[in-house]
């Protein structure tokens, strides 16, 4: 039976020491500038501390344009790379894999945050239509922000293809209606993320690990999007140099929507080289549910809340019977869990996760 506490080895030769990585999580913590922050480092170390085997930040903007609020990590420029190796120095000391999840919000980009109005794939909820200018300008910005990412010291990237941003924007059936070689059939609307993961794979060479998460079907912001164009889409992606598929499923313990008899991790697993990994998210909290994972064909679990909540879970769950804290949790609880006031306040938005 896999073991949740076994280790995570990519194609790369990188090597985590368990299968256990930290969702990269939304937290409004760093500065406005997009520059690390105390608290933002706070954060992350006590998650490598307590045993997490890899630990991605959350999204880090690559272009101005594309920052998705404020308090959001940058990796835009290199005036941000003190911050930036200053944080992945710390996570080498506490022997965690690190990886920066690299992002462009497209529509969704805050027009306060960053001054200009917010584009897309086309003219949408109050942004335009990328021009070709557009898309040749974000695939460089990608390609740099991974480069970045490896000068700084981090040990890979993620690029964000989920949660209805600006890569999946251009992948929705509906949201993007372009009649050029970036839209009309699947292959069109996967141009741009097939051609970012091309770009930063070349950016970054060998040794380095690339992923790309991926929302499998409608959910939330992700809209427009099929299962099959969606696992076809993560084939495309092994083919151009992914090293691993971070499926991000809300809810790891439904079926597809598409296929209520099937579970999407066998299906990515069928769909990809044995030596791709597959990532799942999903409100996993116990080790009973995230070796269930590895059961159904994931290489390594991904904790968002229970993270939060349980700083030290890779440690504590080898202890037979433990049970992880759950919601609802105090701010001064939070607190002690390594979550600034901002970060707290932003958890309320999640019904029930911090107490009145």
């Amino acid at each position: 039976m896999p073991s949740i506490f076994d280790p995570l080895v990519f194609r790369t030769g990188l090597s985590a020491r368990n299968q256990v990585v930290l969702a990269p999580l939304t937290n409004k913590q760093s500065h406005d500038d997009g520059s690390l922050s105390d608290d933002e480092l706070r954060w992350l170390v006590a998650r490598a501390a307590g045993g997490f085997g890899v630990v991605m930040t959350c999204a880090a903007h690559v272009a101005k344009d594309g920052q998705g609020w404020p308090g959001e990590l940058g990796i835009f420029d290199d005036a941000l790379l003190p911050g930036l190796e200053r944080l992945a120095s710390a996570l080498r000391k506490h022997a965690a894999v690190s990886i920066v999840q690299i992002f462009h919000g497209g529509m969704r980009a805050d027009a306060s945050a960053s001054g200009v109005r917010p584009w897309s794939a086309s003219e949408i909820d109050g942004a335009r239509a990328a021009t070709e200018a557009d898309l040749e300008r974000v695939i460089e910005q990608f390609g740099r922000a991974a480069a970045r990412a490896r000068r700084a010291g981090f040990d890979g990237v993620e690029i964000h293809g989920a949660h209805g941003y600006l890569l999946t924007q251009f992948l929705s059936a509906t949201q993007n209606r372009r009649t050029d070689g970036w839209g009309g059939s699947l292959e069109g609307r996967a141009r741009l993320i097939r051609e970012t993961m091309r770009r930063v794979r070349a950016e970054t060479g060998p040794g380095f690990a690339v992923g790309v998460r991926l929302s499998p079907e409608d959910f939330g912001n992700a809209r427009g999007l099929d299962l099959d164009e969606s696992l076809q889409t993560a084939r495309w992606l092994a083919e151009d140099g992914a090293d691993f598929i971070h499926v991000s499923l809300w809810d790891a313990h439904r079926n597809t929507t598409k296929r209520p008899n099937d579970h999407a991790l066998p299906l990515f697993r069928e769909a990809l080289p044995s030596d791709v990994k597959v990532l799942v998210a999903g409100k996993i909290w116990t080790r009973a549910e995230a070796e269930g994972q590895l059961d159904k064909g994931a290489d390594a679990v991904a904790l968002g809340r229970s993270a939060i909540l349980n700083p030290d879970w890779p440690l504590r769950a080898r202890t037979d019977g433990w049970e992880p804290k759950r919601p609802p949790a105090s701010v001064e609880e939070l607190h002690e869990r390594a979550l600034s006031p901002r970060f707290a306040e932003y958890m309320r938005q999640w019904k029930g996760f911090v107490a009145p």
